[in-house]
């Protein structure tokens, strides 16, 4: 078990904890959730001994051993990918080396046999004998090749550094594992992997993550920072949220009776009890939630961002057309032969296992790029907008946010004074004096939140979205989310957010060296389709 007892964490005026007082319990899974800057990670780093607190405890259960995913990819540049992992396990490491040391004396002495054969007990019982296959097994599942295991880590690739300290941190079952963005740099089936690792591990696991799908496979509890405090609510992300919310709208709603709002959040509750899988984690969950009382549930004072596109214009009967689209990049084919018309009320889910060639796609339909063959044509009645991943480019003027989003006041609109222009900022959370920051002293999360304001001020029919979560807090990625779902028109999307995907699509378009898998149905469905499968291998040898 971890305890916090009267936790306080000051930087001079900013105070992120005050009276902080939990419990993490065995067999849980918390995932740490919070607004950019609220203090998650820190506060891992206050439970793993990083940084220290200026009042109060935390206290674990003796003998319990604890791992943290390291974020620091060059810490072991001069260790083999195996040994990286194998040091995950800093005592089996420790008594392997000394057993080792011991081994290679030129001259044996009695005291050394002694303390040879208590080495070989300790290294026995914790599993040293097969921790080699252990180590090598893992990494296999985390999707890095044995031909590696023995390179150094400086000499491979920074996507399998991400793989081999994620494996590191796993390895040798601790008793605590606290987990800091684990699924940033996977790809779809090993985020799904460490899903069902830890939807059925037994021990304590905090994470941080911004990922909602993740968060609902693997989580029994959530662990929410918020406004100096962390309060801790059982089941996973959505039931978190959609709890919250319910309870938010049932406080406001004078007219309904309070058995009627009673009666409302207990069918809403054994709606989700209902819902478990089979893994150890959401019978856990089920169990926590079928004990529930009403009085647990509380309504979320977060600020969510009003993101709102208004189409001035339905689409017309041609909205675009592309026609034999192919890309080359330093002799790589990202794409070729691609091929598709897009309908009304479609919502595309645009995939690649080449993410290089999702952004050339974008940058090519919007006139960013130009193709090496092919072409595309809009319809007359559309009026796109674009979120592209990276927007650096639109920030290298020292403008405030006012000017800076007067820049885009499409032709359209007329009469545009400040308060009109505060009102898109506004929704998007920039208020009062924010409005007069520097575009140049903007946070990553702030400046997709200014091109967000920049998109709903053309109204467009046909939205375009390369990743855009990237940068974002649970809050706006929840309110982005929605409003794409509800979204009237056309959507064009690309996304490491399972969730997102797959609520908002209803097409996938994905693109391949020999051309488009193009199907009518949901992300998860197009995931699990077996004819997709054989047709991808075909498509990507």
């Amino acid at each position: 078990m971890i305890s916090v007892r009267d936790l306080k964490l000051a930087y001079g005026k900013r105070v992120l904890f005050e009276e902080v007082n939990l419990n993490f319990t065995k067999g849980n899974c918390y995932g740490v959730i919070g607004a950019n800057g609220a203090g998650k990670s820190t506060f891992l780093k206050i439970l793993s001994g990083e940084i220290e607190p200026n009042k109060g405890k935390v206290e674990f259960t003796p003998g319990e051993r604890m791992a943290v995913l390291k974020q620091n990819h060059f810490a072991f540049d001069e260790e083999t990918v195996l040994n990286t992992v194998l040091i995950g396990h800093s005592k089996l490491w420790q008594v392997s080396k000394e057993r080792e040391r011991i081994y290679s004396l030129a001259e044996f002495t009695e005291e050394d046999g002694i303390r040879a054969g208590e080495l070989e007990g300790e290294f026995g019982e914790m599993g040293g004998y097969t921790a080699d296959s252990d180590a090598a097994t893992l990494l296999g599942e985390l999707g890095v090749k044995e031909d590696i295991h023995q390179s150094l880590m400086k000499d491979i690739p920074t996507n399998l550094k991400v793989r081999v300290l994620l494996a590191q941190a796993l390895f040798g079952n601790p008793d605590i594992l606290l987990l800091d963005e684990p699924t940033n740099g996977l790809d779809i089936e090993t985020i799904s992997w460490l899903e069902n690792f830890l939807a059925d591990y037994e021990n304590i696991v905090l994470v941080v993550s911004h990922d909602r799908h993740f968060l609902d496979a693997v989580c029994t509890h959530i662990a929410d920072v918020d406004r100096q405090k962390i309060k801790i609510f059982t089941g996973n992300y959505t039931f978190w949220y959609e709890s919250s919310q319910l309870m938010a709208r049932q406080l406001g709603d004078k007219n309904k009776k309070i058995e009627e709002k009673r009666q409302a959040l207990l069918d809403f509750i054994a709606r989700f009890s209902a819902n478990a899988s089979k893994s150890k984690q959401a019978t856990s969950r089920k169990k926590a939630l079928e004990k529930l009382t009403i009085e647990e549930i509380e309504p979320s004072y977060r600020k969510y961002p009003g993101i709102i596109f208004q189409p001035l214009r339905e689409v017309g009967n041609q909205i675009l057309t592309v026609e034999k689209l192919k890309k080359v990049v330093d002799g790589r084919v990202l794409f070729d032969q691609v091929n598709f018309t897009v309908n009304k009320g479609d919502k595309i889910a645009i995939l690649s296992q080449d993410p290089l060639a999702v952004t050339a796609f974008f940058n090519i339909i919007t006139g960013e790029l130009l193709p090496d063959q092919g072409g595309f044509e809009w319809g007359t009645t559309i009026t796109w907008a674009y979120l592209p991943q990276e927007n650096l480019k639109y920030f290298t003027s020292e403008f405030n946010l006012i000017d800076w989003l007067r820049q885009y006041v499409p032709e359209h609109v007329k009469d545009v004074d400040e308060p009109f222009l505060r009102g898109f900022l506004g929704k998007m959370l920039f208020s009062g004096e924010d409005v007069m920051k520097k575009t140049s002293v903007l946070s990553g999360g702030e400046k997709v939140r200014c091109m967000l304001s920049r998109m709903m001020l053309q109204n467009p029919n046909v939205v375009l979205l390369d990743q855009p979560t990237d940068h974002l807090d649970l809050e706006s990625i929840q309110s982005f989310n929605e409003q794409c779902t509800d979204y009237k028109s056309v959507v064009l999307l690309s996304s490491h957010d399972h969730t997102f995907m797959q609520t908002v699509a209803n097409r996938v378009i994905e693109l391949t060296p020999k051309g488009i898998i193009d199907r009518l149905m949901t992300f998860d469905e197009y995931l699990a389709d077996d004819r997709v499968k054989s047709l991808k291998a075909e498509m990507y040898c």
